[in-house]
């Protein structure tokens, strides 16, 4: 008798998901609790594990579908796999023979779908759609990468760096002399077009930004700043932090207890709007941006104007690591008074970030490079960083969005200010 596999819980207010990739295939073992599947819900990838163990019968649905809470996306056949275990994996198909100019770029979807699903004895390794494609096109045997994804399956990444170092390692091969004439190189400028469909995550946030800008009165107020007292307290007291807390004194943690500062003083930073009325928090939980494999999310350090710098930098570590690999749930997306975006780690010089709803303003932070400026009458250079603050007009006044950005700066200039609560 078949158990069927049902969409679970994913978390208030979500009630659909979009099928992203398949973990098992029709046929193979499965053990209880053992993921079969990952969902896209609007901001997480979510796993649906089996509810037993057996055999994996059908998929009901396609990849890509949409499907909603306790719809059933697979059927659970009784068995202990034996059988789909006895029979080896077929084997990777074999990489394009090297000076093969007739050897097409593009894997056809018949050898990416003979490529092997989950890893075993045999050699196997658990592929997605994407990494398959990006197996065969570049000839890397999958067996011989180290995946960096969760439970160590590999990424299209893996792949793309496994095939540069076997580039960069194998010597140019020497053509052997011949009579007859080489054959024609492809055109120059050849033009390829590929579309893609934009996963559940990337399409709401495209709907939030651009909702942001419609609904909200968007204005971003610059300034700059001298980033020399941060960086000579990094610089004598990394060791020692890093010793102590187990964690690397970083920025973030500089401008998340500065921003704390600014926000308590000026209240309406830290507020929102609900319908016709001010909602105003009298806690700091900070949104901060950080970069995940299917786009930037966004999730919350609470308490922050509680918490210490190593506190602080412990949590944005954790959020990270999780975020890469696919970890983060739908509470640690929740809520949020404020947001940071570090843009800087991309190398961005200026930006007017977007503030994310319904929260009424965001800090942009920036990159930091040596410029000359006006120091008691001289010209010194100095590490100078641009900050952005956007807000939403229709809730912060001009002069308090200025004042709340002016308070960062000179805490970040000044670190001892945040020390003593000023």
């Amino acid at each position: 008798m078949a158990t069927e596999v049902k969409v679970p819980t994913l978390g208030e207010s979500v009630t659909e998901a979009t099928v992203g990739e398949w973990l098992k295939q029709p046929g193979e073992a499965v053990a209880a609790d053992e993921p079969i599947a990952s969902l896209e819900t609007d901001k997480v990838a979510v796993e649906v594990p089996s509810p037993v163990a057996g055999i994996i019968g059908e998929f009901t649905v396609e990849l890509g579908d949409t499907v909603e809470v306790g719809s059933v996306i697979a059927r659970i056949e009784e068995g202990d796999g034996a059988a789909a275990k006895s029979s080896p994996a077929p084997a990777p198909a074999p990489a394009a023979a090297k000076g093969d100019a007739g050897k097409a770029d593009t894997a056809s979807e018949e050898e990416i779908a003979n490529l092997p699903d989950e890893k075993s004895g045999d050699g196997s390794v658990t592929m997605s759609p994407a990494v398959r494609r990006a197996v065969l096109e570049h000839g890397v045997d999958p067996t011989t990468v180290k995946g960096t994804g969760k439970d160590g399956r590999l990424t299209k990444e893996d792949v793309l760096n496994a095939a540069k170092a076997k580039g960069s390692s194998s010597p140019a091969p020497t053509p052997a002399p011949s009579p007859s004439p080489a054959p024609a190189p492809s055109a120059k400028g050849e033009r390829r077009v590929e579309r893609v469909k934009m996963t559940r995550m990337r399409q709401t946030i495209a709907k939030r930004l651009k909702g942001a800008q419609e609904e909200a009165a968007l204005l971003t107020t610059f300034n700059d700043c001298d980033m020399t007292a941060v960086i000579e307290a990094r610089e004598a007291y990394k060791d020692v932090f890093a010793k102590k807390h187990g964690i690397k004194l970083g920025f973030m943690s500089f401008f998340a207890k500065a921003a704390c500062l600014a926000l308590k003083d000026v209240p309406a930073v830290n507020a929102q709007i609900d319908g016709d009325e001010i909602v105003y928090h009298d806690f700091v939980d900070i949104s901060v941006a950080v970069s995940a494999p299917n786009g930037l999310v966004v999730p919350v350090v609470r308490s922050v104007d509680q918490m210490s710098f190593a506190e602080v930098e412990l949590a944005i570590a954790d959020y990270g690591k999780r975020a890469r690999d696919g970890e983060l749930t739908m509470e640690d997306m929740k809520g949020g008074t404020f947001t940071i975006s570090n843009g800087g780690v991309f190398g961005s010089l200026m930006s007017t970030p977007i503030i994310n709803p319904p929260q009424s303003a965001v800090l942009g932070l920036h990159r930091i490079e040596d410029r000359p400026v006006a120091v008691n009458g001289e010209v010194v250079v100095r590490p100078m960083m641009y900050l952005a603050l956007s807000y939403d007009h229709r809730i912060i006044d001009g002069r308090e969005a200025v004042t709340a950005l002016k308070i960062m700066k000179e805490a970040i200039e000044d670190p001892m200010r945040m020390l003593i609560d000023l």
